[in-house]
């Protein structure tokens, strides 16, 4: 076990609770705290994927897992996830559950927004919520949340996801000094693109994504010592060179973006994760 993994079980173990954890994103964190020696509550819609991830878990690490499949959306859902782990020594919170949408605004369907709304931003502050009590208690704790590549400027075309995004990042950002004193680690991950099936699914043309696994490793070894960390050199690069711009001009460069990374349709494109 290396000086990094051995700092997550010492800091944030021996339970984490991973949302979304069936496929993408989730999963590649999944397997690397369980790598790291952490024991898992794995979340998700899909039971059987889960199940399967429990196996291969428990089978090469030797650790131990709890599939818990829900659906956080439903914000009773993220309170019984709270009482199902209440027996556990529950230290870190990955919050990876949510989807998105590509594509005009005027083209989506209202309920399919509302609830992608729901998802990335009102189901983490239930889950930041619940588990944060939790965490202040023991005196140890910490929590991921995704943010975005687009959570620093408005995105044509991603609008309202770019919006969610910025929730995200924002709560983050406050909860990260709120909670330090009460010895919690808050951490936005801000990826930029990401071969985890989102393009094909969304319909977006997305070049030199970087594998999901490369995005669990560098955030936790930047948890509990940055407030935003920029998975891959594209994110690192775009929020470099963005950064020197105004507002709009930020707004001007990520339209041109995002006009590579889309086609027109009826309808937005949207994919959805566990």
């Amino acid at each position: 076990m290396s000086s990094t993994d051995g700092r997550l079980v010492h800091r944030y173990g021996p339970w984490a609770v991973v949302t979304g954890a069936s496929d993408g994103i989730g999963r590649a964190f999944a397997r690397h705290l369980a790598a790291s020696g952490l024991n898992l509550v794995l979340v998700a819609r899909r039971e059987p994927l889960l199940r399967q991830l429990a196996a291969e878990l428990q089978g090469n690490h030797g650790v131990s897992c709890r599939v818990v499949p829900a659906d956080l959306a439903d914000l009773e859902a993220v309170r019984r996830l709270a009482d199902i782990t209440g027996d556990l020594d529950v230290g870190l919170l990955v919050a990876a559950a949510g989807f998105g949408t590509s594509g005009p605004l005027l083209d989506a369907e209202l309920d399919v927004e509302t609830a992608m709304a729901g998802l990335n931003c009102t189901s983490v502050l239930a889950q930041a919520w619940h588990f944060g009590p939790r965490f202040a208690r023991r005196g140890r704790g910490g929590m991921v949340f995704m943010s975005s590549l687009l959570a620093f400027h408005g995105t044509p075309r991603a609008a309202h996801y770019a919006a969610t995004k910025a929730y995200v990042q924002t709560l983050a950002e406050g909860l990260r000094v709120e909670w330090a004193p009460l010895g919690v680690d808050v951490i936005a991950s801000a990826p930029g693109p990401i071969a985890t099936g989102f393009s094909a699914r969304a319909n977006l043309q997305m070049a030199q994504a970087m594998p999901a696994e490369v995005v669990a490793r560098v955030t936790m070894q930047a948890l509990g010592r940055r407030t935003t960390v920029r998975p891959g050199w594209l994110s690192k690069l775009l929020g470099w060179s963005l950064a020197l711009l105004p507002r709009w001009g930020q707004v001007m460069v990520i339209t041109q973006v995002m006009k590579g990374m889309t086609v027109h349709q009826e309808r937005p494109a949207r994919q959805r994760s566990a």
